[in-house]
């Protein structure tokens, strides 16, 4: 009996060694890691930026597979966040800051433990190197739980480099899997649309895009407008030196609009004419890939194209459909010059009627119709 005291004693006293040694252990912690991804600067960010894809890469997620997750109604950009509930662990993170394809600061929960949390991304050799970086206070939970593992540095570190990691190899399929094919001339039929226009980076297309076709697609659900298709958008002009493009994002609609109620939403028809169809299958990164085979076709076939506008480009399969972007489907019409076609009128044979004056000359000028 007096040994089983001792023991319990002994035990006692250990816990309560072990608090005091947990409690004073330093609680504020900073860990980064850093890995170069093998994809474009601007996909990356933009696949960090929706938090609709980090059940995909981090790895709390990843090896947890009946973790439940529930997203903001705004899975992208400033004000975004998305929680998580998990065997092992749970919490949220919350994006306050976002600076197109450059960082990102977010305010993260992790079993308690509120960090800060940023993102770089910058273009490197390889690819692009993305740095994440978290810093905060630990709850006494989270340092017992570190203490015995290694320390904070050790336990988010490994985190941190299992996720980026996934980050690497998802991108690398997903970003570079897709094939392009031209298609050939085709008939692109009229349609009427809702759209909305301005000037815009080409590397922003795509952000503005998941915005803009949903602001559209909710004006024709409050206005009771009957849609006609797939959401597509129109290039005016194409700047590759400046990386710029004047476009219009347009929803197909089933019947003419005489006005609209949107202050920066119009309405106008696509009359029809033939193009040069392309189909893209992947991500939107290899636009210009599609162009420039569809250039190459063009002169080929020793075909001009129009002026008047750049292409177009359908979202046939999107990121509202699937996902992964290696399945998304792009279709893309490149305008070609209507042929003008020259109507020859014949001047009447001139006739002669006897009058006692002198005959008047008629109008000599011919006339021609385009």
């Amino acid at each position: 009996m007096q040994i089983l005291k001792y023991l319990f004693l002994l035990l006692l006293l250990s816990f309560v060694a072990a608090t005091i040694f947990v409690a004073t252990q330093k609680g504020d912690f900073s860990v980064t890691r850093s890995k170069v991804i093998n994809s474009p600067k601007a996909t990356v960010f933009n696949y960090v930026n929706d938090y609709k894809n980090w059940e995909d890469f981090s790895s709390w997620a990843a090896e947890d597979g009946q973790m439940k997750l529930s997203f903001s109604p705004n899975s992208i950009g400033n004000g975004a966040a998305y929680s998580w509930e998990g065997k092992e662990n749970s919490g949220d993170v919350k994006t306050i800051f976002v600076k197109a394809n450059d960082s990102i600061a977010q305010q993260m929960n992790y079993n308690g433990t509120t960090s800060e949390v940023f993102w770089r991304f910058k273009d490197t050799i390889g690819g692009t190197k993305v740095t994440w970086k978290t810093k905060g206070n630990l709850s006494f939970a989270l340092k017992i739980a570190t203490t015995f593992s290694g320390g904070a540095e050790s336990v988010f570190g490994k985190i941190y480099e299992k996720s980026l990691v996934n980050l690497d190899k998802i991108l690398d399929y997903e970003t570079n899997t897709y094939s392009v094919k031209v298609d050939g001339v085709v008939k692109k039929l009229a349609t009427f649309y809702v759209k909305q226009s301005f000037t815009s980076k080409l590397v922003d297309v795509t952000k503005n895009s998941r915005v803009i076709f949903e602001k559209l697609m909710v004006f024709c659900q409050q206005n009771d407008i009957e849609l006609n298709g797939k959401p597509f958008v129109i290039y005016h002009s194409y700047d590759v030196l400046n990386e710029t493009a004047k476009l219009s994002f347009c929803v197909p609609i089933k019947n003419e609009l005489t006005a609209t109620t949107g202050n920066d939403i119009s309405s106008g028809k696509l009359d029809s004419f033939e193009a040069v169809k392309t189909t893209l299958i992947g991500d939107y990164s290899h636009l210009q890939k599609a162009l420039d085979k569809t250039t190459d076709y063009f002169k080929t076939n020793k075909l001009i194209a129009d002026s008047r506008i750049s292409h177009i480009e359908i979202h046939t399969i999107g990121k509202s459909e699937i996902k992964n972007p290696s399945k998304w489907n792009t279709t893309i019409y490149y305008p070609i010059k209507p042929k003008v076609v020259i109507v020859k009128t014949t001047k009447p044979a001139a006739t002669t009627i006897p009058v006692a004056e002198p005959e008047t000359p008629k109008d000599e000028n011919p006339t021609s119709e385009f």
